[in-house]
């Protein structure tokens, strides 16, 4: 008897735990700084507004200007702060300098966004060298030295969020862009070793992985109808998403409501992996 009287406290003791420790509020950015590489433009825009929206001020690192006029007049009107950097994320000692430039004109760094990426369609039997290694380093390595460098942040003040961008070529082989789905797969496990050793310093580490979104991106895949049908066939929810759709789960998993989610990649695609 006395055991079941135990547990029952014990569910007792958790309903009040989850009354008085579960609000909205976790679901906030408020206080929080976020990094967002390739932040001015499409999605990675999108990300940036969406964490304004929420609450957080934003640091964008990215290569040339374009939209940065436009980025900040729309995130300062949300009154949070913005920041530019115009950089080279893959050349030498870049990472290093942009996660100190945070943290010296923001006073700290809370949220990374490893948002920056390229792609290159061409058969694998008509594959460039210098087009291989340009995706790998952009999609790839410049995540993990971004990620190093804002871990070594993160591992003192015991906490902070990463969240990097994965695709639906994280999970397939997809056509024409070996480049791009070798260094999507390679965003997975870099997501999943990332959480498996700093999840022991208060930081998570997950990935998205979008469907078919209508980006600038997916443009000649819409246009081509072949194509455009057979992804469609295959979505159960039958439309391509907009970028909108992407940004709650990207809000949702930079927030303290997703403290114990860790090492997860989570795909926002309607349901096309289902099928």
């Amino acid at each position: 008897m006395s055991e079941i009287h135990e547990s029952a406290e014990e569910i007792r003791q958790h309903e009040e735990e989850l009354k008085n420790n579960f609000n909205l509020d976790l679901f906030n950015l408020k206080g929080k700084v976020a990094v967002i590489t390739g932040g001015n433009t499409g999605l990675g825009q999108g990300y940036a507004i969406a964490m304004a929206k929420a609450g957080a001020d934003i640091f964008i690192p990215t290569f040339g200007k374009k939209e940065w006029d436009n980025t900040r007049e729309i995130i300062e009107s949300l009154g949070r702060k913005v920041e530019f950097k115009d950089c080279d994320l893959i050349a030498p000692g870049t990472p290093k300098e942009v996660i100190d430039e945070v943290v010296e004109k923001m006073g700290h760094i809370d949220i990374l966004v490893n948002n920056a990426g390229m792609i290159k369609r061409n058969p694998i039997l008509e594959s460039k060298d210098e087009d291989w290694d340009r995706v790998i380093a952009i999609n790839l390595s410049a995540a993990y030295h971004m990620s190093l460098e804002a871990c070594k942040v993160f591992a003192k003040q015991k906490s902070g969020r990463i969240i990097n961008i994965g695709s639906m070529l994280s999970f397939q082989g997809g056509k024409f862009i070996p480049s791009y789905t070798a260094s999507k797969h390679g965003v997975a496990g870099l997501t999943k070793a990332f959480a498996s050793e700093m999840g022991a310093y208060n930081v998570t580490v997950n990935a998205i992985a979008p469907g078919y979104i209508k980006t600038e991106n997916t443009a000649p895949i819409r246009a081509d109808k072949s194509r455009n049908d057979e992804i469609l066939g295959r979505i159960p929810m039958g439309h391509w998403a907009e970028p909108y759709e992407l940004m709650g789960p990207a809000v949702f998993l930079a927030s303290d409501a997703a403290a114990y989610i860790n090492g997860a990649i989570v795909p926002v695609d309607g349901g096309y992996l289902v099928r």
